[in-house]
């Protein structure tokens, strides 16, 4: 059992603030839209980009905790949550389709993850699979279908967002088959595997790379529209919702 008074050191939450069941989003902000989604929330933790609240649902204890933006930050979060306690993660962000016909604000249930994050490579080799929980997909599955259609496929995590000099490996795993890109997932799905913990996540689409006719520049990417919002709000609920009953 977990003590307590433990307080894990970069996120400067105490284990005992922390539910069993935790949401993790990039944004602090986004944390906070999330945390008004529960019932008797409260700050318990905020340092850096980790913003962390804990609360009910449906009358269950669950905690929501900001990761930033890329895989190394955000498995210091995965890292510690895993070791205050938290048995059960689901990550909830935003993605770039690589499906043609999935469509802005539209939701992807990460099955897997393809691990190009840039960090899982440095805790076990990359031959480990990135795979989320069987019972945390069919959960999120089963909430989503309340709200509507939402795809399932493998997501594509990069250590990157704009691209530089190197050729680019979109192409090829949208070759593959995958469905979404992102930063962080693949990090967490591994994680929570090495620590023997379940997790899995559901994106938002705030963009299509297939459709784009040049590389993602800040000329052509724009996640602050309202579809996309309308989709995060959503996906916010169905992760709750998938959390409680998975």
């Amino acid at each position: 059992m977990t003590d307590k008074n433990l307080l894990l050191p970069v996120m400067k939450v105490l284990s005992g603030d922390l539910a069993r069941r935790a949401l993790v989003v990039g944004d602090p902000q986004r944390a906070g839209e999330a945390a008004r989604l529960l019932e008797e929330a409260r700050l318990v933790g905020s340092n850096r980009e980790y913003v962390t609240y804990t609360g009910k649902y449906a009358g269950e204890a669950l905690t929501v905790c900001s990761h930033g933006v890329g895989a190394a930050g955000a498995s210091v979060c995965f890292t510690e949550l895993l070791q205050g306690g938290v048995e059960v993660i689901i990550r909830a962000g935003t993605c770039g389709a690589l499906k043609a016909e999935i469509e802005d604000g539209s939701l992807v249930i990460g099955t897997a993850a393809i691990r190009e994050d840039g960090t899982s490579d440095q805790l076990v080799p990359l031959a480990y699979p990135a795979f989320a929980e069987a019972g945390v997909v069919q959960a999120l599955e089963k909430a989503a279908s309340a709200q509507g259609k939402a795809y399932l496929g493998v997501i594509l995590t990069q250590a990157h967002l704009y691209p530089g000099l190197l050729p680019s490996t979109i192409d090829l795993w949208c070759k593959a088959g995958a469905a979404a890109v992102e930063m962080e997932y693949a990090a967490l799905l591994v994680i929570a595997s090495l620590h023997g913990a379940r997790a899995g996540g559901i994106f938002t689409s705030d963009g299509n790379l297939v459709r784009k006719q040049a590389a993602l520049s800040t000329d052509n990417y724009n996640p602050h529209r309202e579809v996309v919002a309308q989709g995060v709000q959503r996906m916010l609920r169905i992760a709750l919702d998938a959390l409680v009953n998975g």
